[in-house]
This record gives C-alpha cells, structure tokens and sequence, in this order.
C-alpha cells in the first residue's frame, strides 16, 4: 500500500476532518481514504463496460452478432504506433 503524506493542512481543514471522521465513527485517516476514493472514484461514475453493454441492448445486438463480427475480424496483430 502506498502511504500519503500532506503537509501545511489548514487546522480548521484537520479539525473538520476530525469531527467529520467521528460523526462517522471511524478515525481521521480512515475518513480521508474514504474521501480520497470517492474523489477518483464516484460511485455514481459510468462505467466502460456497462455503458457498451447498454449499448449493445439499445442497437439490439444478439450473441450472433457478436459472432458474426469476431469471424470477419482480422487475425494478425495490430502494428504499434510509431512516433518516428
């Protein structure tokens, strides 16, 4: 695990998170990795999978489809991207 260290945090910042933390009964780090997950994190984010399945549903997409895509796709390996 990687370990945070911030410096020159305000004390009414440091007092809040005290009171904030046990208004959750939990301690002040625990609260901040809480508040450091949602901010890179939210719970209501979208994510890549559910939003190309949702997709696939609303196109009306089957299982053949897919089938039918994977047979005509190419079978060589993609060339890398040169920066030359």
């Amino acid at each position: 695990m990687a370990m945070l260290t911030v410096r020159n945090l305000p004390d009414e910042v440091h007092r809040a998170l005290r009171l904030q933390a046990a208004a959750h009964g939990q301690s002040t780090e625990a609260e901040v990795r809480q508040i450091l997950a949602n901010a890179v994190n939210p719970p209501d984010r979208i994510k890549i999978g559910d939003a190309m399945s949702a997709l696939g549903q609303q196109m009306g997409l089957t299982n053949e489809d897919v089938e039918a895509l994977e047979e005509i796709r190419p079978r060589i390996a993609a060339e890398p991207m040169r920066f030359e």
